[in-house]
């Protein structure tokens, strides 16, 4: 089974919260990955990382990969695709540019560089955002037509995100979309793509709703009782922590 986190933004009692809830699961959990925003304008943002750097004994070693905050804490020092953070100074302003920068060293920048796009495993790809890029925030509005999009440029039965912060489960029953290149002289013949049945799933947030954590337990397939068919497992874990001591489903 696979435990999969986005967005602790610098939270560290939070994550630390999941963790526990993680080791109190009745089916071994085999995998922890973390979709990204693992810091944010947060004070604790490094101490985040050097918990995820440093697992404890009997702990799972997080596979990691960057998300919106990352993106932008890569822009702050000129590491990233754009020259400024332009989309963080636009949401938050100048206050928050500066938090973050004060709150994130060149060293820790340095390892968050090393961390995956996303991840790959078996017909499932794990990502912050999409195929499009971190920003890219896909929610129970988006239209199917995007979320088949998304799919198809990879291939994948089942995508797993972590940017709206939301969890949901997304069916797509199975269906097509016709594209075509129009070029100064002409338009290109219309090609049609065709998909089956796919999934679009949210993880849920760890950090950003004080006292309470969402995140997601996965598993292709699970042996539920003894003689059941193997079968799919998806659930969503909801974590009470501090003053709201607790879990729930």
């Amino acid at each position: 089974m696979w435990a999969i986190l986005s967005g602790i933004e610098g939270n560290i009692a939070a994550y630390e919260a999941v963790l526990a809830d993680i080791n109190r699961q009745r089916v071994k959990v085999e995998a922890l990955y973390i979709l990204g925003d693992i810091i944010a304008a947060n004070p604790d943002s490094e101490k985040v990382i050097r918990r995820i750097q440093n697992p404890l004994p009997g702990e799972l070693e997080p596979q990691v990969c960057v998300g919106w905050w990352e993106e932008q804490c890569f822009a702050l020092h000129g590491l990233g695709s754009t020259a400024e953070p332009t989309e963080l100074i636009d949401r938050f302003g100048k206050e928050t540019a500066k938090l973050l920068w004060d709150s994130v060293s060149r060293e820790i920048v340095q390892w968050l560089r090393n961390c995956h796009f996303g991840f790959f495993e078996l017909d499932c790809l794990l990502i912050h955002g999409s195929t499009v890029s971190v920003s890219d925030e896909l929610t129970p509005e988006t239209p199917p037509w995007q979320m088949l999009d998304r799919l198809q440029r990879v291939q994948a039965n089942h995508l797993f995100c972590g940017r709206s912060g939301q969890v949901f489960k997304y069916q797509l029953q199975g269906g097509s979309v016709n594209s075509s290149v129009m070029t100064l002289d002409r338009q290109q013949p219309l090609q049609t793509i065709t998909a089956p049945k796919r999934r679009v799933i949210g993880v849920g947030n760890i950090g950003r709703e004080s006292g309470k954590a969402t995140y997601t337990l996965y598993s292709p397939k699970s042996e539920l009782a003894k003689g059941e068919a193997l079968r799919e497992r998806l659930e969503f874990k909801t974590v009470y922590y501090g003053s709201k001591k607790g879990f729930g489903n």
